[in-house]
Order: C-alpha cells, then structure tokens, then sequence
C-alpha cells in the first residue's frame, strides 16, 4: 500500500474515532449546558466530519488503485482542512458560551472550510479524468 494511501486511512480512522467521541460528548455531556440552537451547529459539525470523514477513507482506498493520481492527495487534504475548518469551527461557535475564550473568529473559517469541502469533491471529479 503507498504510503499516501495509508496516510489518509489513517486520517480518517483517526477523524471517525474523533468524529464518535465528539457527538457522545455533545449528545451527553453538552446537551444539558447548551441551546437547542447551539446543539443543532454542534450536531451539523458532527454530521458533515462523519460525511467527510467516509469521503477521506475513500480517497485512501482510491490511491491504493491510483496510487500516482495527483488529484486525489489533494482532495484527500482539502477533505481533512474542510473537517478542521468547517466542524472544528461549528465546535467552537456551538460551545462559545462555555469557553473561557473568544472564539468570534471562528465565524469567518466556517465558510472558508465549506469551499474546501466543495474544493475536495472537484479534485474526486477531476481525478476521474485521467
């Protein structure tokens, strides 16, 4: 197995057992210290780093058969920057109240790890060219 190859399976093995630990955290031990509101951005974290998270193990499937496809690392990197940006962020924005910081700049990397999302799906398109 190419070494990318094991490197996104293993990126997306560590993001699912994450993406596990942070919706029972959020389920259990934030339910009864947030909003209604603020569980609904916590739980569309959680629901797109599990999307993204099955799309970054594909990638490291493909490029075992691809193995020199350049769009799929990128895609496979653009998928991992989306669940940092866009999750990590609704993470922050969800639990604000409860942090002992200012997350008010987490607003703008929200949008910015969306288009990496949508960056990531082109390069699995653009892969199916060569």
């Amino acid at each position: 197995m190419p070494a990318t190859s094991k490197q996104f399976i293993k990126m997306a093995a560590l993001m699912g057992a994450a993406v596990v630990g942070i919706g029972a955290f959020g389920a259990h031990g934030l339910k009864p210290h947030l909003s209604d509101y603020q569980i609904a951005i916590f739980e569309k974290g959680v629901q797109y780093q599990f999307y993204h998270t099955l799309a970054l193990l594909a990638v490291g499937i493909l490029l075992q058969h691809y193995p020199k496809n350049v769009w799929l690392p990128r895609a496979g990197w653009l998928f991992f920057a989306g669940i940092i940006g866009f999750s990590g962020s609704l993470f922050l924005l969800a639990c604000r109240d409860l942090l002992p910081f200012q997350v008010a700049w987490a607003g703008p990397v929200t949008p910015l790890g969306g288009l990496c999302f949508i960056a990531a799906w082109v390069m699995l398109f653009l892969e199916q060219k060569e």
